[in-house]
């Protein structure tokens, strides 16, 4: 038996949603009407995504006492956007396109982008992405560049040992890490013109100098011009990574500072389990919530 149905629709009053590109975005905004019989009123704007822009954007929409901005997860267009409502103490949102379903046949274009994702928002129809804390926003820059920087070093290394080998240069064969002191000071020596193999192996440090006759074999090759301008230029490029990593390094540390006493705290053994804390999954500064991580 069919019977009728009470829903009151809940909707946010006041929410305005961004339909991000790199150079402009449009703005929907909608706000209650003046009187009870009064629909919605709605707004839509272009605005540049350059700062200043973006600051007025911002006072209009905390004068018109927005509850709710709503953005999809573009690129890293959205990134400056959330970032500057964020500051002026709005409520930004960033939600998965893959939420904001479009109905099948309709016209996309930007500005209808932009009303058909505040009317979904107005409605709760939709669920916020996780967005870090600025501090830990900008431990996850260090870190992943630090990562970055690591690769390109890891790459150059391998490119040195290519050209080596390229030169019949077998270092690598009898050295675990041909870019330790010892290496090191024998790859100096060969771009400075030194090729004699046994004065090459003399170079050899601590536990390599049990090796000396095999670096002797190794270091006997045709090693040249080209090399050693090669060469240069690669360990130029490893010293400048390795002064980024260390500089890079010192930045983690500070920001890792404020997190010390937690780190302290997981260290503390369980009484109730007869050893160390077994919550390693506990959520924590680095270990996320729902949503995708940005």
């Amino acid at each position: 038996m069919l019977t009728e149905s009470r829903d009151e629709e809940q909707i946010i009053a006041r929410v305005a949603a961004l339909d991000i590109g790199k150079a402009e975005l449009v703005c929907c905004v909608r706000v209650p009407g003046k009187g009870a019989s009064t629909p919605r009123l709605q707004e839509v704007t272009t605005h540049s995504t350059m700062t200043r822009a973006l600051t007025e954007l911002a006072n209009h929409l905390v004068d018109l006492g927005i509850e709710r901005v709503v953005m999809e997860a573009t690129s890293d267009y959205w990134k400056p956007v959330f970032y500057l409502l964020e500051a002026h103490g709005l409520d930004p949102w960033l939600v998965n396109a893959r939420d904001v379903k479009h109905l099948p046949g309709r016209p996309k274009t930007d500005v209808l982008d932009a009303v058909w994702l505040c009317k979904v928002a107005e409605r709760q129809m939709l669920r916020p992405s996780f967005v870090p804390p600025r501090p830990i926003r900008q431990l996850r820059d260090l870190t992943r560049y630090r990562s970055t920087l690591v690769a390109a070093r890891t790459a150059e290394n391998n490119r040195i040992e290519k050209l080596l080998e390229d030169a019949c240069i077998k270092l690598s064969v009898v050295a675990s890490d041909i870019f330790g002191v010892s290496g090191r000071e024998m790859m100096d020596a060969l771009i400075d013109g030194q090729n004699d193999p046994k004065v090459l192996a003399q170079m050899a440090r601590a536990r390599m100098r049990t090796k000396i006759a095999c670096l002797e074999e190794a270091l006997d090759g045709h090693f040249d011009h080209h090399h050693a301008f090669l060469l240069t230029r690669m360990l130029g490029r490893i010293d400048t990574l390795d002064a980024d990593i260390t500089a890079v390094d010192e930045q983690i540390e500070a920001h890792l500072a404020p997190f010390a006493a937690a780190a302290r705290l997981d260290e503390i053994p369980d009484r109730h389990h007869g050893g160390r804390r077994t919550d390693r999954g506990a959520p924590g500064p680095f270990r996320g919530g729902g949503g995708p991580a940005r």
